[in-house]
């Protein structure tokens, strides 16, 4: 095989950048974020609106590539609403285990947090809204892209959009869910969180289950670290 034979199309090139270039912003944005707003001079903490939106402007710019945003399978018991059902318990089932299996050696030692709080303890609304819309809406969007259906397709064949989201061996399943894992403070849990958000994307074929099963968790978990006030959550 030579090296021209092996490179993946033009359109698979293309395809990857639409799901890894929102991933690396977001990233970038972790990795940086305290030293942009040193030189700002901002609070760091609302540097999440500029995180989430270039976040949102990536895939807002690459939408009409992601295909499996836009078709479904019309077949099989995940196709309708039994789908949908089982992505919500699904949701609910990985918040649960998130906020319990955060002990060492299933959990990394927790940062800070982001903590939306003024000087007087008091909640600061609108990063709270912020943060929770950023987490449960476009976050599920963007690593469930990069994730799922790049990641885990991509570890099958470099040509990954020829690979159907079905036929996802077992192996491409669980190292793309280890990496995920390992992407979080609570590595153990976001290892069964990866493999429950593939195993949805694999047995229905549909992006939005893992998606929506995804920004479920994550809005459970917005609301319970408001609640609790256990920020390192966050």
């Amino acid at each position: 095989m030579t090296a021209e034979t092996a490179r993946p199309p033009a359109g698979s090139r293309r395809a990857a950048l639409a799901r890894i270039l929102p991933f690396a912003l977001y990233i970038l944005f972790l990795a940086a974020g305290g030293t942009l707003a040193d030189l700002l001079g901002v609070d760091v903490r609302w540097l999440y609106a500029a995180q989430i939106g270039c976040v949102v402007v990536a895939l807002a710019v690459f939408w009409r590539d992601y295909g499996e945003l836009r078709r479904a399978p019309a077949d099989g018991v995940l196709a309708g609403a039994g789908g949908w059902l089982l992505a919500l318990g699904v949701g609910v089932a990985v918040w649960a285990l998130w906020i319990w299996l955060d002990f060492a050696p299933f959990a990394f030692t927790p940062g800070e947090g982001y903590r939306p709080l003024d000087a007087a303890g008091a909640l600061i609304v609108p990063m709270v809204i912020m943060r929770i819309f950023g987490a449960a809406v476009v976050v599920p969007v963007m690593e469930e892209l990069f994730w799922r259906s790049f990641i885990m397709r991509w570890l099958d064949s470099p040509d990954f959009l020829t690979v159907v989201a079905r036929s996802v061996t077992l192996r491409s399943l669980l190292f793309s869910s280890l990496a995920f894992g390992f992407e979080h403070g609570q590595w153990a849990a976001g290892i069964v969180a990866g493999l429950a958000y593939g195993w949805l994307y694999r047995a229905s074929g549909r992006l939005w289950l893992p998606i929506f099963a995804h920004g479920v968790t994550n809005l459970l978990l917005g609301l319970w670290v408001v609640r609790t006030g256990q920020w390192s959550f966050w």
